[in-house]
């Protein structure tokens, strides 16, 4: 697993903030209609037939944004009783091939951001509603590869020193456990043993994308760690899991194309330095030139990559990506660019 999120100094609105419960979080009825949505499992606050949708709490902190007024009122509770039995999994492809989906997820408040929330959700509202989403996350890197809970359990909230609001946010996404399997099945070929870490909840890397990229936390979700830091590895990983696009099933990786923490400069109209800058046009031109080779060599000719990645797990994401996508590549596009404390992208890339 990735080594919890150290936030700097100029990041963190409230470096004694302390953690709070799940306690606070509200509950409403959501329908679970996916094929790959498979038997819910009462825990903790869920009853049998209740779906949850997230709570936002109102923050002011992290960079200079504010996010207020953010909420989700408590609907009326219905009951309604769930047959023991999982149902078989019967995937049925989407109406159109799904994207594969790289997100820059940057700082953990933008959970609570509604400016830079709301842009990811635009982004991933032309996708239409998928039937499951897969997460590989740079923070969750196991080998060999490994599947996390296919039942909702709760976050993890792997950082440390953000407001109290932040440790107050639930995503309560239905598991996926016949995507489980059809994982397993597609990736044992070419990794051998996959293991399942059946506790295991998304980390920050899935669901604070994910608040936003699938807000009302309908869709089942699956997340898989990332077994090395092997750049061709890791693309034939992707390249294993590509039939799932066919299946409705949105592939998305969250990392960011470069990530200094100690270089992050808090200062409203922090300017970029070269070797961000140039580190992350060299990916960029890589990908919308659909240069796999390249991209897999990258650390014999990506610039700075040191500088831009002292640890590799926030980059690796991408390989798993570009992988996916490459037996049909056909486009790639930046739905947003930029870059947040100076020199952490935000570049976020679609693969179609």
């Amino acid at each position: 697993m990735g080594r919890p999120l150290r936030c700097p100094e100029a990041l963190c609105a409230a470096r004694n903030a302390t953690p709070v419960t799940g306690h606070d979080a509200y509950y409403v009825v959501g329908p679970r209609r996916s094929a790959y949505d498979g038997r819910m499992t009462a825990h903790d606050h869920d009853s049998a037939g209740l779906s949850r949708r997230t709570l936002f709490g109102v923050a002011a902190a992290g960079l200079g944004v504010a996010a207020a007024g953010l909420g989700v009122a408590a609907a009326g509770a219905a009951l309604a009783r769930v047959s023991e039995a999982a149902p078989e999994p019967v995937p049925r492809p989407a109406a159109r091939r799904m994207p594969v989906a790289f997100v820059g997820h940057g700082s953990p408040m933008t959970a609570l951001d509604a400016l830079k929330g709301g842009e990811w959700q635009r982004w991933a509202s032309a996708w239409g509603k998928p039937a499951a989403i897969l997460v590989v996350s740079a923070h969750w890197e196991a080998a060999p590869a490994t599947l996390g809970a296919v039942r909702t359990v709760p976050l993890i909230y792997d950082f440390g020193g953000f407001p109290r609001p932040l440790y107050a946010v639930t995503y309560a996404a239905p598991g996926a456990p016949a995507l489980a399997e059809r994982v397993k099945g597609l990736l044992q070929p070419v990794v051998g043993g996959v293991r399942h870490a059946l506790a295991r909840g998304l980390d920050h890397g899935a669901w604070v994308p994910l608040v936003w990229m699938a807000r009302d936390a309908s869709v089942p979700v699956l997340q898989l760690s990332l077994p090395s830091q092997d750049g061709p590895a890791l693309v034939k990983l992707g390249q294993a899991l590509a039939p799932l696009r066919d299946e409705g099933v949105v592939i998305l990786a969250s990392g960011n194309l470069t990530h200094n923490l100690g270089r992050v400069d808090g200062r409203q109209n922090a300017v970029t330095p070269a070797w961000a800058r140039d580190h992350d046009a060299w990916l960029g031109d890589v990908l919308q030139r659909r240069d796999l080779d390249a991209l897999a060599d990258f650390r014999r000719r990506a610039p700075a990559l040191a500088m831009n990645h002292p640890t590799l797990e926030h980059l690796t994401p991408i390989f798993v990506a570009a992988g996916a996508a490459s037996k049909a590549w056909s486009a790639t596009s930046f739905p947003l660019t930029g870059f947040e404390g100076g020199s952490l992208s935000r570049r976020c890339v679609e693969l179609a």
